[in-house]
């Protein structure tokens, strides 16, 4: 049988929450905010027991050093690699979280998010729930807003530069091991993948 734990739900109507059919991106920013606010306000005391909900997505970022370096090998061509280990290596210099651990989706991404009628309707795929560091829930700063949008996501968030900036480490990270995995066999979370690089390289280069 299938090797994971796996469940079904009730269908949730709805459309891949692409740019293309999100009517105002500063909207999305505030939903998606507010929706990540609510799910860092769930109070972790009392699930299972410690260490059981643990996971690589809410690690701090020095836990992916390893697989991004070799990530970042692997997209040699693709990717002008001295600027992209740089930039890996500034936020590997960024504080670790230090706060209590929080619920986190991990796998903030359009293709887990859906749209009806221009407007962000749900958040699905938590696959990668887990408690840990809230930063890797802001990917879909990199992965899917634009620019101007990303200074509403990170206004109506309200977290600290550190966190903010684990975030857009997370992001490179992600991005990084994801593209060249997916390059040549799913050109869709390729993009995605391609997009975050990009954009997290473009705010960096720009001192945002």
């Amino acid at each position: 049988g299938y090797p994971w734990q796996w469940s079904v739900y009730r269908w949730l109507d709805g459309e891949t929450a692409t740019l293309e059919r999100i009517a105002d991106p500063r909207q999305l920013a505030i939903d998606l905010a507010q929706f990540i606010t609510a799910l860092h306000d769930i109070d972790t005391a009392g699930q299972l027991p410690a260490g059981s909900l643990r996971s690589y997505r809410g690690e701090p970022l020095a836990c992916r050093d390893e697989e991004t370096r070799v990530a970042i090998a692997a997209c040699d061509g693709l990717l002008d690699v001295e600027l992209v280990t740089e930039v890996w290596e500034a936020h590997l210099q960024i504080p670790a979280w230090s706060g209590p651990p929080v619920w986190i989706h991990g796998d903030i991404q359009p293709g887990n998010l859906l749209a009806i009628q221009g407007r962000l309707s749900a958040v699905i795929d938590f696959g990668t729930l887990a408690i840990g560091d809230p930063a890797v829930d802001q990917i879909v700063a990199w992965n899917l807003l634009p620019a101007d949008s990303r200074d509403t996501f990170r206004e109506s968030l309200a977290v600290d530069n550190a966190t903010w900036a684990r975030g857009r480490g997370w992001a490179l990270s992600i991005g990084l091991v994801a593209l060249p995995y997916y390059q040549s066999t799913n050109p869709v979370l390729a993009g995605v993948s391609r997009r975050a690089i990009d954009e997290v390289l473009a705010d960096y280069q720009h001192g945002a």
